[in-house]
């Protein structure tokens, strides 16, 4: 969407503070001995305290409120009472909603406790580089330039990006226009960033896969090569300086 007065900044404010606190206080809240199913009904509650409703669940059904996917699982995952958060789990929480008909999205990736398996370089990257993305996004700019810049700083560091999962446009729902945000620089996408559009931007880094694939579930998304892969997102407002991140208060660089 594109904000056009003060009651739709208001809106998204309001959205994005509720998916923000409710992924804060569900990676506070997530311990090894839990199962997911229980980390998702502890970020229902949040959000039902926000008044918000869950975005996957209100427009594809998704079994949860929240997707949880851990190690191997790339995003999408379906919270379970079978699946059990272990120390040094690689862990993604994405965390979207709507409230009072506008809509936000925001997610990180975390090591669950003591980095064990050495995932935390890989989290550190994925949290580094969407912050550089961010902060070189304005009005006028190429969306193809910034999905450039998160290959480019992705590779430096020894990682691959995942190619068919994008950021996008938000707002007056779940995903709007612009349709896909890559994280590469796509040569057919000539569309630039607009001045007072809503965004969320996510990084997608792998350690061995350029490609998610998605399992007999029809949701949990993996490597089409394995391995592992971090994402963050945050949620935006375009301006012609240094966006407004709206999701803020998850807290995801601190």
């Amino acid at each position: 969407m594109s904000i056009t007065k003060p009651s739709e900044f208001a809106g998204m404010q309001k959205a994005s503070e509720a998916v923000a606190c409710t992924l804060k206080e569900m990676r506070a809240y997530a311990r090894p001995g839990m199962s997911t199913k229980q980390l998702d009904a502890y970020g229902a509650g949040i959000l039902a305290d926000f008044g918000a409703n869950s975005a996957p669940f209100l427009t594809y059904g998704f079994p949860g409120y929240t997707c949880i996917s851990v190690n191997n699982e790339f995003c999408h995952g379906i919270p379970s009472d079978k699946r059990i958060l272990q120390e040094g789990d690689l862990v993604n929480i994405d965390v979207s909603a709507e409230l009072d008909g506008f809509w936000s999205d925001n997610g990180a990736s975390f090591v669950l406790g003591e980095d064990i398996h050495q995932h935390q370089a890989l989290v550190n990257a994925s949290k580094q580089i969407l912050r550089k993305a961010i902060d070189n996004i304005k009005g006028g700019v190429r969306i193809s330039d910034i999905g450039h810049l998160i290959e480019t700083e992705a590779k430096k560091q020894g990682y691959k990006v995942i190619k068919n999962l994008t950021g996008h446009g938000v707002g007056r729902s779940l995903h709007e226009a612009p349709a896909e945000i890559a994280n590469f620089k796509d040569k057919y996408n000539r569309t630039r960033f607009s001045k007072h559009s809503v965004v969320a931007i996510e990084t997608f880094i792998s350690t061995t896969s350029s490609f998610a694939e998605t399992l007999k579930d029809g949701w949990t998304m993996v490597g089409n090569k394995g391995g592992f892969m971090a994402q963050h997102e945050h949620t935006i407002v375009v301006t012609d300086g240094m966006p407004i991140i709206l999701t803020e208060k998850n807290e995801l660089w601190n």
